[in-house]
């Protein structure tokens, strides 16, 4: 991937859509901006312009119930 170039077009739209796939998989903002050599908030940029509904910050806290 071309680090820090910009990118418009299709392409944004595919990279956007790749982004998206990867955050609702898991993935966190930080962990998907070291893979794609991009910036924490170009990713979250693109994810939010994107539609994505953002996870609230230090992941799931809710307890898991006990079997």
């Amino acid at each position: 991937m071309d680090e820090g170039r910009r990118i418009t077009g299709a392409a944004r739209d595919q990279l956007a859509a790749e982004l998206k796939a990867a955050y609702e998989g898991g993935a966190s903002i930080r962990s998907i901006a070291e893979s794609t050599g991009r910036s924490y908030g170009f990713v979250h940029h693109i994810l939010t312009e994107a539609g994505v509904t953002l996870r609230r910050r230090g992941g799931d806290t809710r307890s898991k119930p006990s079997s």
